[in-house]
């Protein structure tokens, strides 16, 4: 794969690392500015929003600029938002500041998308997707580890400090390993952007996008109550199966952007089934430690596997705006999170108690079957078509 594609998954592991660590800081936060844990919690909160609605919106506001300046300047709003964090005092500053940096955050996913894939070029487009999406991923198992260390030594604002620093070295890597000529691309309206949202295909894409990641992370998000409440897993050990579905999840996604370069289809339609099966399984083998442990690792890797594909979909099925279908499937991605966590919240509280949540999941699994199922027959009856 060209040398850009990893520079720009080091942007990406940057934005995993910033969008994650603050939950492990939340009560250093809230004993600073004098709030709840749970208010501070809107630290995250406001990010998913910022990036629903920024990763479109940004797409459209930038859709003049060359790619490699979109991507400079979206670092550079990212550094200066966390600068403003590090600096901050009021909670309403962090807020704000927050939620600039997932506007920056959104900006930067859609176009490196669409950078990685035409750098990569059709036949390795999905892998070089997967690698870009395997750096948010390593955040996730080393980054945010790090982050939460580095607050209990230097404070909360340390790790805000060093984020900025680092982003800035990534906006010179950037600027240097992005080629002129991915950067440069025809001149486009917002009525043509908008033109690709008529792609039922697009639509479908998006779908799936949402219900995958909804099932998989309603169910991550409350996986600690089911380990220590109903495995009697050791609250120390926590972290370690937490550390593997990381892991299950990198590999997912370096794997699945492999697979989907020759069977994208095939790929995105086992990984729905696979984790429709796997999240059944979890709520049927919670009250048992070690299968546990290695379902949640399994979840990682299909759970998220197929990611990496309905990107390269969605970037495809867009036709003449494919930074527009790239910023809309981060869109579905952190929108099928949002409401798949609030659902599964509910179902926490309900009689299915700790295996709620896994039953939720389980539900919204199963649904990303009937997208994937039929862009494969869509495809399939127009490769038979007349028009190949």
């Amino acid at each position: 794969l060209p040398l850009v594609v990893y520079v720009l998954a080091l942007g990406t592991f940057l934005m995993g690392t910033t969008e994650f660590v603050v939950a492990g800081l939340l009560p250093e936060i809230a004993g600073d500015v004098r709030i709840s844990v749970a208010r501070a919690g809107l630290l995250i909160t406001v990010f998913a929003v910022g990036m629903i609605v920024g990763a479109p919106l940004m797409a459209m506001l930038t859709l003049r600029l060359p790619r490699r300046s979109t991507l400079v300047l979206a670092l550079g709003v990212f550094a200066a938002g966390h600068v403003v964090v590090a600096l901050g005092t009021g909670f309403a500053v962090l807020l704000a500041a927050r939620f600039l940096t997932a506007l920056a955050t959104g900006a930067f996913w859609a176009v490196a998308n669409v950078v990685a894939s035409r750098a990569a070029g059709p036949a390795a487009g999905s892998r070089a997707l997967g690698v870009v999406g395997a750096g948010a991923m390593l955040a996730n198992v080393v980054g945010v580890p790090l982050g939460a260390f580095a607050g209990q030594l230097m404070g909360w604002r340390g790790p805000f400090w060093a984020l900025a620093a680092l982003v800035v070295a990534a906006m010179a890597l950037i600027g240097r390993h992005v080629p002129r000529d991915a950067s440069v691309h025809e001149a486009v309206s917002v009525r043509t952007e908008l033109s690709a949202l008529r792609s039922g295909r697009l639509w479908l894409a998006l779908a799936a996008c949402a219900t995958t990641t909804g099932g998989v992370l309603s169910t991550y998000t409350y996986v600690s109550p089911l380990l220590t409440d109903r495995a009697q897993l050791a609250a120390g050990l926590v972290p370690l199966v937490l550390g593997g579905f990381g892991v299950g999840a990198l590999a997912g996604f370096l794997v699945g952007g492999r697979l989907g370069d020759h069977r994208p289809y095939a790929t995105t339609i086992v990984a729905a089934a696979a984790t429709t099966v796997l999240l059944a399984a979890i709520c049927l083998l919670s009250g048992y430690a070690a299968p546990t442990i290695a379902l949640v690792a399994l979840l990682g890797l299909f759970g998220l596997g197929a990611n990496p594909v309905l990107i390269s979909l969605g970037v495809r099925f867009a036709g003449r705006a494919p930074t527009l279908g790239s910023a809309l499937t981060v869109s579905a991605f952190n929108l099928g999170t949002a409401v798949g966590s609030w659902i599964a919240g509910l179902a926490l509280g309900s009689p299915l108690g700790v295996t709620g949540p896994a039953a939720v999941g389980t539900a919204i699994a199963a649904l990303t079957l009937i997208p994937t199922i039929a862009i494969a027959v869509v495809q399939r009856r127009r490769s038979a078509g007349p028009t190949g």
